[in-house]
């Protein structure tokens, strides 16, 4: 009986944490089928009958898919970036002995304790006063250098378990340098890469103070930024048609994971483990 009881309880607090999860996205979706009167008047309620309007002007405005055109660009390039160079980083550290290696370590490391909020003024007049702000590559400046740490933290630690021997035998069989590192290490440590890719992602789809801040031009804007200024007057805001355009932008990751779940899922889990 306590064992029933107590296996109640787990599975109702587990029902509630997951259902607290799903609403919030359950709720976009179908509040973005109403009218701006019907959401005011009542946020929670469902729809009397599902509206397509806020679908059809978004889609007809165009703007929508240049944010997300900017978005996805942004992050391909960053999270590619950010594992090539990890990678290699993260493999030298670890396998090789120098000098100024632990220094090196421990600088990069700090690149983890460093808040981004907190540097965010300096950031802002360095690329202002090099003209690097309202570019197509602006973003991807700091999110290259900002997701470097804690990729290569977690790379550095993957590489550490492989054997050595494995590349001594590729060196006696008459590999190069560049040759054993693409070719036989890289395909090793995917796991740990599909981690480091997957936990970028995010980061970078979602980003928005960078965004905010470094880019005013329109034809730079990113998702998140493009989504607070969506739709939104001076005294009121259409919250519908913002929840219509979040419903939107949300699609590509949600259609990444089902696509890719297995594999994400295998990847974060060997990576944890190996790391």
């Amino acid at each position: 009986m306590k064992r029933r009881i107590s296996s109640f309880i787990v599975n109702f607090i587990l029902i509630v944490f997951s259902l607290s999860c799903v609403f919030p996205v359950i709720w976009v979706i179908y509040n973005s089928f109403k009218t701006n009167r019907e959401f005011g008047a009542n946020i929670i309620g469902l729809p009397e009958k599902l509206l397509l309007e806020h679908y059809e002007v978004i889609v007809s405005g165009g703007r929508m898919f240049t944010y997300m055109f900017n978005t996805t660009r942004n992050t391909v390039l960053a999270i590619a970036g950010i594992t090539l160079f990890g990678f290699i980083v993260g493999y030298f550290l670890a396998r090789f002995k120098f000098r100024l290696r632990t220094p090196l370590y421990l600088l990069i490391l700090l690149g983890l304790l460093i808040p981004i909020h907190s540097i965010i003024v300096p950031i802002y007049v360095l690329f202002v006063q090099f003209g690097l702000n309202n570019k197509w590559f602006t973003l991807l400046l700091p999110y290259i250098a900002f997701g470097l740490p804690l990729a290569i933290f977690i790379i550095e630690s993957y590489v550490r378990s492989i054997p050595r021997e494995l590349e001594e035998a590729a060196a006696i069989d008459g590999a190069g340098f560049t040759r054993t590192l693409f070719t036989i290490i890289m395909p090793i440590c995917r796991p740990v890469l599909i981690t480091v890719a997957i936990i970028q992602f995010f980061a970078t789809w979602n980003e928005f103070i960078f965004a905010l801040l470094l880019v005013s031009d329109e034809a730079h804007i990113t998702l998140p930024v493009g989504l607070s200024r969506f739709f939104k007057g001076q005294f009121s805001a259409n919250y519908p048609r913002m929840m219509a355009a979040m419903v939107i932008s949300i699609l590509p990751p949600m259609a990444l994971y089902f696509a890719f779940s297995k594999r994400i899922i295998e990847g974060m889990v060997a990576g944890s483990v190996k790391g």
